[in-house]
């Protein structure tokens, strides 16, 4: 009897934030969005973020309805949403919150309902 378990499940490694990169014209027209979310694979490897406790799962997203001042970016859970990342900023954003975690409060525009760490 095959029943409910004809799909397979779908699996992914754990992973302690969730990064959510807006890749839309909207938000960046030159791709400056595309070309930061490209550069993420080397950065997360140097800060360790690559494996293990601090683990971060990064994904494109077409569009927040938050058109303006990008590229932006959400990390989950904490809720944190971030504008005008540029490299330097993203770098900043990956040592301070990613690793230390702490938000980088000049770069945050909305703060949704998760918890950052000791708070």
């Amino acid at each position: 009897d095959r029943g409910m378990s004809s799909t397979e499940k779908p699996r992914i490694g754990d992973y302690r934030r969730h990064l959510l990169v807006c890749t839309g014209t909207r938000c960046t027209q030159d791709g400056a969005a595309q070309v930061l979310f490209d550069s993420l694979g080397e950065k997360f490897k140097a800060a360790g973020l690559n494996e293990g406790a601090l683990r971060v799962k990064r994904s494109r997203v077409s569009c927040f309805a938050a058109c303006k001042g990008g590229p932006i970016l959400c990390v989950q859970p904490d809720g944190t949403w971030y504008h005008g990342v540029t490299p330097d900023n993203m770098d900043r954003i990956i040592g301070q919150h990613l690793v230390g975690g702490q938000v980088v409060a000049d770069l945050v525009f909305h703060q949704g309902p998760g918890v950052i760490d000791g708070e």
